[in-house]
This record gives C-alpha cells, structure tokens and sequence, in this order.
C-alpha cells in the first residue's frame, strides 16, 4: 500500500523547500505540482497566450506533456522533453501559473497524472488544492502557512541572493493578491482541508517544521 502526504498552503510558505527535504529524508517520491503548474504556465507564455484567454489555455493544455524525472538524485521537470528548471522560478512565470491553474482543462491535465503518480509509490505532494481534491485520502494532510510579511522577506531574501534586484513591498502586494486569486477561483480553490492539520511556519525554522511534519508521518505509517 503507498503512503500519501498532501501539503497546502499559499504562495511563499515553504511547502516546497519542507517536502522537498522530507522526501529525501523519508525516502518518498516528490511530486512537485507547483512545478508542473509553472512549466504549463511558461508553456503558455510562450505560446504568447494572455492571462485572459482562457479558451486558448484550455485548448493549449491538451498538447503539453509534463512529467517529472530524477536524475543523479535532482527533480527534472520535463515540458515536451525539454528540461525546464531553469526557466520556470521567474516572477512572470508564478503570476501565470497562478492564472492558468484556475482553469478547469489545466488541472484535469495535471491532476491526472498526480493521482497516478500517489497510487503507485510513497509520495509528498504540495500545493494550493492537495487535500482538498487531489489526494482527498491522502494518509496525512498538512495545511502550512505564514504572514505575509514573513513570506514576502523570505521571498525577498531568495531572490536578492540570486543578485536579483527586488521591492519587498510589491512582493508582499503580490502575495496578498494571489492569495486572493488563489482562495477565490471557483474550481478548487485554496483552503484548509477539514482533517488537515494547521502548521504556522512563522516563528518556526524549516528544521523545527520538518521535524514535526516527519513525527506526523512516522506517527501515522505504522
């Protein structure tokens, strides 16, 4: 039988670094659907499809092959097999995912191929809807968030360590607004599953958030 751990929670909470790392540790598979979101989204960027033109997203999703590879131990995310990591972290690439993933035919795509990825092996799954709807029987959820203001200096500090140059106000300014985009869009939305349990992450190092996720996971895979 696989074991499923579905993590949520919204834009710069940390869900990826934290089950990116617990898989490692766990020996689980990571499926990193924020990723597939953002090489649907760059897909679309340049397909030159504007965030408006939901009738061409939804025809562009039905060609695009996604999948996610391992090689020498690191995630490859493969768009029509061409390895898209370095071209899918960018700004202009999160705001498009967050628009593109509102649409009905991109998440049926995607959450496809997820399902099938939980019920063949041991996995770690984050993202905006993974309790909710596409793991609902997920043997642990986790619901993981902090502040906006935490959020957006994490951000901040990634990127200006990258030598990217960067306002931490209009990063918080976008957090707040795809939180809203996120938490609002009518088809599975963003929100706490019912059995989810709550992790603010806020005073919390990533060290104290995996530890605890892991006695989770340990607690529940007897």
């Amino acid at each position: 039988m696989s074991f499923s751990v579905a993590i949520d929670g919204p834009a710069g909470a940390g869900k990826s670094t934290i089950a990116k790392e617990i898989a490692k540790r766990l020996g689980y598979i990571y499926v990193d659907t924020g990723a597939m979101y953002r090489a649907m989204a760059l897909y679309m960027i340049r397909k030159n499809i504007k965030p408006d033109e939901t009738d061409k997203m939804s025809l562009a999703s039905k060609e695009v092959d996604i999948t996610i590879e391992y090689y020498n131990g690191e995630q490859l995310v493969i768009l029509n097999g061409e390895n898209v990591n370095p071209f899918i972290r960018s700004e202009e690439v999160g705001n498009m995912a967050s628009v593109s993933s509102a649409n009905k035919d991109v998440r049926f795509k995607l959450v496809d191929l997820q399902r099938q990825l939980a019920s063949k092996a041991d996995v770690i799954m984050d993202g905006r809807d993974i309790g909710t709807y596409v793991l609902p029987n997920a043997n642990i959820k986790i619901y993981l968030t902090a502040s906006s203001k935490v959020r957006a200096k994490r951000r901040y500090e990634e990127l200006t360590q990258k030598g990217l140059s960067c306002n931490i106000e209009e990063i918080e300014k976008d957090i707040i607004e795809r939180d809203r985009r996120d938490s609002t869009r009518e088809f599975a939305p963003l929100k706490q599953a019912e059995d989810a349990i709550l992790i603010d992450s806020s005073d919390m190092s990533i060290e104290q958030v995996i530890n605890t996720v892991i006695k989770m996971v340990n607690g529940g895979n007897k």
